[in-house]
């Protein structure tokens, strides 16, 4: 078994080698908590999740660290607009994010730094930088000098002399334009820490190096993050951490984007859909599988059309689980192994798409024994559903859907399939007495309710419908 993967550094899918046996420590860039998260924030973690899921079904220890940026610049400008302290817009904002992966069935992370709490290591690093010859400071501020680390710009395969970097506003004292800042000096009204520079705040790059060396050490496996990082924020973590003496990330994984008519979905473009709203809207599970099941390094164009085609897809594998329990009448354990061409999909750079074939193919072989009433094969194809659907974080059985297909809790589905129940023995009577008019009625009314009643010979059986 090995797993391949698409390293951003080779420009090439490579075979997997842990630094350890066994382990796998990833570090993923998370969030910016200057507003709420929309759908494309998510898709990361939610596409690591799926990888560190995978990881772990493989037999490996997964370390996952995922940082809150809770001091930036745009932090500091929604708190100038707002009236609000910078802390507490960064504090709401973070829960809204975490909100929103829990939402979504991400696994919580190792370890959730945030940068605010790593200033000492950030301090640490630019010291070691500077008696390097690396970084210098400048009227309160600390540079990284680009041209003094040759392999600057491998990443994202730039030419140092090409390179036009955009002003950072209310920066002096660089020695070349590219230079980035480090650590910014202190001005008035904004948040700042002392330093042997004197007070200040510090730059978006250095806090993932500073944080990525003490969670991780000098050395690991998996530096992730949406491929808009790739220059300059990873390209300046990989200067600064390798120019400070680590060996730092061994493959680099970019997810691509969640677009809207073409354009990175982003709330400076104004075309943002914010998870909170989304949520309200399209049960989580679903969201889940839309975001999910396309390959991380595939582009997804938002659109309602495309969310209610997950919608229905989703539906037919939920309605399967749902018409094996009750025929087995009781729950169905997942398999201990997932198909082989299954595992052969996921190992081969994480491909979902192909995976899920493999899941719908197999729901389809369930379905094919249900109608012959062979009920020991619908049973074994349901056992494998729901192993496969578990990497996936979309067995609509598992505890973090509620156990029943959905959001729902266990109160609330019994609840609603009590009261379903009443109606569909009202339309049993109807039947019963050859009331066609109303039982067709009492039928067509729960259909636009967005309940599907099918009849089959053990009695009616409801299930959600795509809207």
């Amino acid at each position: 078994m090995t797993i391949r993967l698409y390293d951003t550094s080779a420009r090439q899918i490579r075979d997997f080698t842990p630094l350890v046996p066994g382990c796998v420590s990833i570090y993923l860039c998370g969030a910016t908590v200057q507003a709420a998260p929309h759908i494309g924030h998510i898709r990361s973690g939610l596409n690591f999740d799926i990888m560190r899921r995978w990881f772990a079904y493989r037999g490996y220890d997964v370390t996952f660290v995922r940082n809150v940026t809770d001091i930036d610049d745009k932090i500091i400008t929604k708190s100038a607009e707002q009236g609000r302290p910078w802390w507490a817009i960064g504090y709401d904002n973070e829960r809204a994010f975490n909100d929103g992966y829990e939402a979504l069935g991400c696994l919580p992370p190792t370890y959730e730094p945030r940068a605010t709490g790593h200033v000492t290591e950030m301090v640490e690093m630019m010291r070691g930088l500077i008696e390097r010859g690396h970084a210098y400071a400048a009227d309160g501020s600390v540079y990284f000098d680009v041209r003094s680390f040759p392999g600057y710009l491998s990443l994202s395969n730039q030419d140092i002399d090409d390179l036009r970097q955009p002003p950072e506003e209310g920066i002096t004292g660089k020695r070349d334009p590219r230079d980035f800042a480090m650590w910014k000096a202190s001005k008035p009204g904004e948040p700042d820490w002392e330093t042997p520079w004197g007070r200040g705040r510090p730059g978006w790059h250095l806090e993932c190096s500073a944080m990525a060396h003490r969670y991780l050490g000098s050395a690991f496996d998996i530096h992730g993050g949406g491929l808009d990082l790739v220059f300059p924020h990873h390209e300046n973590e990989i200067a600064q951490a390798k120019a400070f003496g680590d060996d730092f990330a061994r493959y680099w994984v970019h997810n691509a984007w969640v677009t809207m008519s073409g354009e990175k979905m982003s709330k400076s473009l104004g075309n943002s859909v914010l998870v909170s709203e989304m949520v309200r809207h399209w049960r989580p599970i679903v969201l889940r599988y839309y975001l999910g099941t396309p390959h991380y390094r595939s582009m997804i164009e938002y659109s309602e059309e495309a969310l209610r085609e997950a919608e229905s897809a989703f539906a037919r594998i939920e309605g399967f689980v749902q018409r094996v329990v009750e025929k087995a009448g009781g729950p169905v354990a997942p398999a201990e192994e997932v198909p082989a061409a299954f595992a052969a999909a996921m190992d081969d750079d994480f491909g979902v798409p192909g995976a899920l074939a493999v899941v719908h193919t197999t729901v389809r072989q369930g379905n094919s024994a249900l109608a012959a009433d062979d009920k020991e094969a619908a049973v074994a194809h349901l056992a494998e559903v729901r192993a496969m659907l578990g990497v996936l974080g979309l067995d609509p059985l598992d505890e973090r859907w509620g156990g029943q297909g959905g959001d729902r809790g266990d109160d609330l589905h019994g609840v609603v399939d009590t009261l379903v129940r009443l109606v569909l023995g009202q339309r049993e009577a109807a039947r019963g007495r050859k009331d066609w008019a109303t039982a067709d009625a009492i039928r067509d009314q729960l259909n636009q309710s967005g309940l599907v009643v099918e009849d089959s010979p053990d009695g009616p059986r409801w299930s959600l419908g795509p809207r």
